[in-house]
């Protein structure tokens, strides 16, 4: 069972999951994620990290970070951008994405935020198929990797405190 437990980014077992990312990036596109990170941005209230744990060994996680970028016209006051998903290899297939996932949201919510955005890449084919499932839809490009013709871009509507309604959602 993943037990999901709120992190700072720069503690180790979450700067042992994003190496494994990092290593991840390595094989699938020859070089690591450059996008720049201050892991104070994943300070509460304007972001979020969680580690998750199976029988004590940290095996996934994921952070949110505010973006109201007023210089991105992609992105949207209430924004909250997903970063650093990651699932250790052994432990794929469980549904533990998902789970962190739909945390990140919650959380996401709770502080506010109004949309989910993120950036994923098109060598991981697991990222591609977990986001359009989970209710994110393509938006126009963003952030560090805007150019890039590997990248994919989406968001998804929040659900709570600061997020649309369901009846406001589906309009």
């Amino acid at each position: 069972m993943l037990r999901l437990r709120h992190l700072p980014i720069d503690h180790p077992d979450a700067l042992s999951l994003v190496a494994g990312l990092q290593q991840e990036y390595r094989v699938r596109y020859g070089d690591e994620d450059s996008t720049p990170l201050d892991p104070r941005e994943f300070d509460a209230p304007d972001g979020w990290f969680v580690v998750g744990y199976v029988a004590g060994e940290p095996v996934a996680c994921g952070g949110w970070r505010a973006r109201d970028d007023r210089d991105d016209p992609a992105l949207r006051a209430g924004d909250a951008e997903i970063k650093r998903m990651f699932v250790a290899t052994e432990h794929r297939g469980r549904g533990y994405a998902r789970a962190v996932l739909a945390e990140l949201e919650r959380t996401a919510a709770a502080a506010g935020r109004r949309r989910a955005v993120l950036e994923s890449g098109t060598a991981q084919p697991e990222a591609m198929a977990l986001y359009p499932s989970a209710g994110y839809e393509p938006v126009p490009s963003f952030g560090h990797y805007r150019d890039s013709p590997n990248s994919r871009f989406f968001a998804k509507p929040l659900r709570g405190p600061g997020g649309p309604t369901a009846a406001s959602a589906a309009q």
